[in-house]
């Protein structure tokens, strides 16, 4: 698989990673196994998605140890990403159908130190390739939770650091929208700054140590990214790892409008889920089903290959919990989109949502 790089140092990665969240948090509970994520992993390892991308939170804490007991055996294949700042509380009465989990955010520096030996634990290993910080506490001073991560750096623990995107449902809902690059973008009209946030977080942080890749949603259906925060890293040479770039499933064209998601599925919550809004938003997918054709890819591969297109230092992250997605989301990599191809997904309708 062709190799990307992350950050100053050159950290090279395979050019599509593997989330691993759906495997322990997230995605339809009911068809989650340990013996078949643990396939799903070593399959993407087999085929060069090197980039394991994992956090301490994720149900909370098993997702580490699943990819764990993978490192025991191919730690030297792997690039492993993980991530610190979210504290997950479970309510009581954990078999109450729809339960919300409390979390919260902690920057804290003896926490994430604290948190930093927990997950190399439960990863069986002696060192981190990319430690992200989740989300930032608004109590504590960002710089102070970054610099805590940069000692884990200066102590060998960790050798890059990482930011997750501030959320940016909130922003959609009340930023005034701008025009965005010249063809970088799907659909028509403007798009919404949705992270400034973020951007303000980054100039700071980067005052304390060099930011080596930012982690935020972006695919066909969300491109938000692409306005602000994706230039940002190409003008510093930061890494952009690519959150839901196959939309949370939508873009696979393997979902049907109204078929109903689990209650402890982020998706059973998420305005673009609706019956009214599956149904829609399925030109997206046609779209991209035509684009495929003419490759003989799947609506999925095309989604991903966009995400490629979109700079040498992305990598997207689809997440899966299943071999066999691993493998069609892999052979994405050797998709080369034509200049036609691009065009034709740049003049799909965006995708309508009920933010």
């Amino acid at each position: 698989m062709e190799r990307r790089t992350i950050g100053a140092a050159a950290l090279e990665v395979g050019a599509i990673g593997l989330g691993c969240m759906p495997m322990s948090w997230g995605y339809t509970e009911s068809q989650r196994s340990g013996e078949a994520s643990l396939r799903a992993v070593h399959t993407a390892l087999d085929r060069g998605c090197s980039l394991l991308d994992t956090a301490d939170m994720y149900g909370p804490f098993t997702n580490e140890l699943l990819v764990g007991r993978v490192l025991r055996e191919r730690r030297a294949e792997a690039f492993v990403s993980t991530k610190c700042g979210l504290l997950v509380g479970v309510p009581p009465h954990p078999q109450s159908p729809g339960r919300e989990r409390h979390i919260v955010a902690n920057g804290r520096p003896g926490y994430v130190k604290r948190a930093c030996d927990a997950s190399l634990r439960r990863l069986q290993t002696d060192h981190i390739d990319l430690y992200q910080l989740h989300r930032a506490d608004p109590e504590v001073p960002i710089e102070e939770t970054w610099g805590a991560m940069a000692d884990l750096v200066a102590a060998g623990k960790v050798r890059s650091l990482g930011l997750c995107a501030v959320g940016a449902r909130a922003a959609r809902r009340v930023r005034a929208p701008r025009t965005a690059p010249a063809g970088r973008r799907t659909g028509a009209g403007p798009l919404p700054r949705t992270h400034d946030g973020t951007l303000a977080q980054l100039e700071r942080i980067q005052q304390v140590f060099p930011v080596s890749s930012v982690q935020a949603e972006l695919s066909v259906w969300s491109p938000e990214a692409l306005e602000a925060l994706l230039p940002w890293c190409e003008s510093r040479g930061v890494g952009f790892l690519a959150a839901m770039p196959l939309g949370n499933g939508f873009l696979t064209g393997t979902l049907t409008p109204g078929q109903g998601f689990e209650p402890e599925d982020l998706r059973a919550r998420h305005p673009r889920f609706t019956a009214e809004m599956m149904a829609a938003n399925q030109p997206v997918v046609a779209g991209l089903r035509r684009v495929g054709a003419r490759h003989g890819a799947t609506p999925g591969q095309v989604a991903l290959a966009w995400v490629l297109a979109q700079g040498r230092h992305v990598v997207p992250v689809p997440g899966t919990k299943k071999e066999r997605w691993a493998a069609q989301n892999a052979k994405a990599a050797g998709l080369r989109l034509t200049d036609e191809d691009l065009a034709e997904i740049a003049s799909l309708p965006p995708a309508r949502q009920s933010w």
